[in-house]
């Protein structure tokens, strides 16, 4: 497929084509600016073969087609057949391999140095043969040129996935959505690279690619097969990295197996005496994949390999296993059952946004990166989802949901990997998408927390127990973290001969009981139920327990009781005899200077008086002077 000016075109489905129907019956007027080149063999042909590259020979001559006897065909012919095909050296040179059927047979024998570009490009001279015995035309299946390789990256073991097809290198990508670390695994496998670390789509140009299905993959069928890969152009390529120097085989997931390590072009088991706990932090980091859960041998089928020579001194950190330190060991075999057999945790999965762990959006961790689950699939179920709550601890399924978002690098996995397997890196391959996954697990409530006022103070639930006074009050409260408005709490009672419900609405997410007088009867153990509606269903979250016992009064309480008492009364007694005294004579005092004060003013009075009755007089006298 080329580029060309727009125009119109046929446009034909290869359904149609590998169908044999009519050309006409399939065509239908399409405007394009894509047109197809196609390239033949021209003079030679593969019947009845499994792929492109086997079946019976024939050769073209004079425009009929003709079988070639064995005794006219050689090894360096098939070469060059091989060659002119686009497919690698030959594998299997038989006759009877792919039926026979009256043909006329070619009247020469090929005489190739095997350096030629085409069969009828060899010298050749006339044959004696007109006819071949039974079983004797020639059947030819040459190797599959699956020339794969990735270019681009740091080592032979990562980069850009490429596949040699034809005589031309392409990018190799996914004709379908199923593309995950199993299909990619077969790839490292095939460049004897280790293990699959990682795959993702990376933009790019568009280029020529080469489309190729999972299952051909997955079934390591040639993918020279007809069915396998398609030539298209895209935007996008994949980029693979594989483990390159460890791998583990055998394992039921990615991340366990019986642990090989790779040197001077080999691979070689591991005994247990040369590897510990912090070189298995170093292999499982390698893989991509999550702490070492368990490190044992005899877990895995064990077979005759060498083993490593080495013995590792890892610190734990490293980034891979051939970077960490290491010894000569004395060993060159390994005890049955000693080779090293390693289990490694899966990614990290978490809930996040939500109001609890158990209720979020629905992200992966991969490679230190996290990343939501994408939810382009149309047919995520609860039954899948119950497969992520039960891996985050939290209770079934209750809703999953898929909501707009920006667009966004997401990990993409299929409902049916997710069910089919227990290790979900195994079914996740790169996207991006503008959908993301919510989900609810039926723990998605946080525990309510239980304490205690008393006399003695507040006891927090985690102190397990609360011993109080008979006779004594005590307040038990509980709580919750804000996540929805409403519901009540239940705080249940039992003991050794009965059990109790009590009920109170949650006021501001909290509820009190009271108990005015401690007991024998309130002594056992207690805990607060939360319930609420929410998402159209009803929710419930309890504390742990809280133990309370019941004591009769001690001594020293008894004895600090008799004297407090009498002794409060007595200072209260005194108190209130000289507040009396104090205001009685607070009231004698006022009393003697009210009497003392109209005194004062009566005297005053009667001078006042007089001494006016003298000034009047004297103004008198000297406004009417007297006569002499």
């Amino acid at each position: 497929m080329v580029d060309s000016s727009r125009t119109t075109g046929w446009l034909i489905s290869s359904d149609c084509v590998l169908s044999r129907s009519p050309l006409r019956d399939c065509a239908t007027s399409h405007y394009t600016d894509q047109i197809l080149k196609l390239t033949c063999s021209d003079s030679v042909r593969l019947l009845n073969g499994s792929s492109l590259c086997s079946g019976r020979l024939e050769v073209k001559s004079n425009q009929s087609w003709s079988s070639v006897c064995e005794a006219d065909f050689d090894q360096k012919d098939a070469e060059v057949v091989c060659r002119e095909f686009g497919c690698g050296p030959p594998l299997v040179l038989q006759g009877a391999l792919y039926g026979e059927v009256e043909a006329s047979v070619s009247s020469k024998e090929f005489q190739c140095g095997g350096h030629e570009s085409a069969l009828l490009d060899c010298r050749s001279s006339a044959s004696a043969r007109n006819s071949c015995s039974p079983g004797k035309a020639v059947g030819l299946t040459c190797s599959e040129s699956d020339d794969v390789r990735l270019v681009g990256g740091p080592s032979r073991c990562a980069g850009t996935l490429e596949l040699k097809r034809l005589r031309e290198w392409r990018p190799m990508v996914y004709s379908d959505d199923s593309w995950t670390l199993k299909e990619a695994a077969v790839v490292c496998e095939k460049l004897d690279c280790g293990s699959a670390v990682s795959m993702e789509a990376a933009q790019s140009s568009y280029k020529f690619v080469w489309l190729i299905r999972s299952s051909c993959i997955v079934s390591k069928t040639p993918l020279s097969n007809r069915d396998c890969a398609i030539s298209d152009q895209l935007d996008y390529i994949l980029k693979l990295t594989c483990s390159d120097s460890v791998r583990l085989l055998n394992g039921s997931s990615l991340c366990s197996g019986r642990l090989e390590v790779k040197s001077n072009q080999s691979w070689s088991s591991v005994c247990e005496d040369d590897f510990d706990q912090q070189d298995a932090e170093v292999v499982c980091r390698q893989l991509g994949c999550g702490p070492p859960s368990v490190l044992q041998g005899a877990l895995y089928e064990e077979v005759e390999a060498s083993v490593w020579s080495k013995e590792f001194q890892c610190g734990g950190h490293e980034s891979a296993l051939l970077d960490c330190r290491s010894s000569g060991s004395a060993r060159n075999s390994c005890s049955p059952g000693k080779a090293v057999g390693l289990t490694c945790s899966d990614n990290d999965v978490r809930l996040v946004g939500g109001p609890s762990r158990c209720a979020g959006t629905l992200e992966l961790k991969h490679l230190a990166g996290w990343r939501p689950l994408c939810g382009s699939h149309d047919s995520w179920t609860l039954k899948e989802a119950a497969v992520f709550c039960e891996h985050l601890d939290c209770g079934s399924a209750v809703s999953i949901e898929k909501r707009r978002s920006s667009r966004t690098s997401a990990w993409l996995i299929t409902p049916e990997c997710v069910l089919s397997t227990s290790l979900l890196r195994g079914c996740a391959t790169t996207d991006s998408s503008y959908q993301i996954l919510k989900l609810t697990c039926s723990d998605f409530l946080v525990q309510p927390v239980i304490s205690v006022s008393s006399m003695n103070g507040v006891s927090k639930a985690q102190q397990q127990e609360l011993r109080v006074s008979r006779g004594s009050n005590f307040t038990i409260s509980c709580s919750i973290q804000p996540q929805y408005p409403g519901g009540f709490f239940q705080l249940t009672f039992t003991s050794s001969n009965t059990a109790y419900n009590y009920t109170q609405p949650a006021v501001n997410h909290s509820a009190y009981f009271l108990f005015p007088a401690a007991k024998l009867a309130h002594q056992g153990n207690y805990s607060c139920v939360y319930h609420v509606y929410a998402i159209a269903r009803n929710f419930s979250s309890e504390s742990c327990l809280l133990s309370v016992t019941v004591s009769a009064p001690t001594d020293f309480t008894v004895l600090i009781t008799m004297l407090i008492l009498p002794l409060t009364l007595l200072l209260v007694i005194t108190a209130l005899y000289f507040y009396c005294q104090a205001s009685r004579g607070q009231k004698s005092s006022r009393q003697k200077n009210t009497e003392l004060l109209d005194s004062n003013q009566g005297v005053c009075a009667g001078e006042g008086g007089t001494a006016a009755n003298k000034g009047v007089q004297q103004d008198r006298q000297r406004a009417h002077p007297t006569a002499t």
